[in-house]
């Protein structure tokens, strides 16, 4: 009597027969002029505003067809998914930033508040005794509007990771107060302020 010579264990799938997330096998648009190298377990996307380089997400594959990029997974089941809608979420905003950039708007309130760029430093004065001098970190670009007196700062740079951390750090060195609002705010933040202490009796 024969037997069958054939394996009866899992049967591997390919990543295009896995499971995906919704919004990960989503194609990642590739604009004109913006190119994207994967090699070593890294991703390197390059465009008109900058060229950004971090380690590729575990468990996934990266294809590149034409315009587009293609995120897949190389595991089964739920993580799978998981770390295709992540790299997926990742590229995408790699490719935003190497293409068009990011911008964040910042805007100082209070008496005598003022910035000025000087070489690679962004002078603050924020109601201190001593000035603020911060550092501009790498792959930052600072500008200060000459209408608006010292009180608006824009960043722009391709790495939004980055330009959400600096724009916290500088506004962390001085936040809007409660009372009065002074301090330094993302322009368009609404900044809930309490009201100061009524006199009394009326007087």
């Amino acid at each position: 009597m024969s037997t069958s010579s054939q394996a009866a264990g899992p049967v591997s799938l390919r990543p295009e027969q896995m499971r995906q997330s919704r919004v990960g096998k989503r194609p990642v648009e590739l604009p004109k002029g913006v190119t994207v190298t994967v090699a070593n377990g890294k991703i390197e996307v390059k465009g008109p505003k900058g060229s950004l380089t971090r380690d590729l997400t575990p468990n996934v594959k990266v294809k590149v067809e034409g315009q587009e990029l293609l995120v897949l997974p190389t595991v089964e089941g739920r993580d799978g998914a998981r770390f295709q809608g992540l790299a997926r979420s990742i590229i995408n905003g790699m490719v935003i930033g190497a293409a068009t950039g990011y911008t964040k708007t910042l805007q100082l309130v209070g008496t005598g508040y003022r910035a000025e760029v000087k070489g690679k430093t962004l002078n603050l004065a924020l109601g201190f005794s001593h000035p603020v001098n911060f550092p501009i970190p790498e792959g930052i670009k600072v500008e200060i509007p000459g209408d608006s007196k010292g009180t608006i700062i824009i960043l722009t740079g391709a790495n939004k990771e980055t330009m959400g951390q600096t724009a916290a750090k500088i506004r962390g060195f001085r936040p809007p107060e409660p009372y009065g609002g002074k301090g330094v705010r993302y322009q368009g933040e609404k900044v809930r302020e309490k009201a100061g202490k009524a006199a009394k009796g009326g007087k």
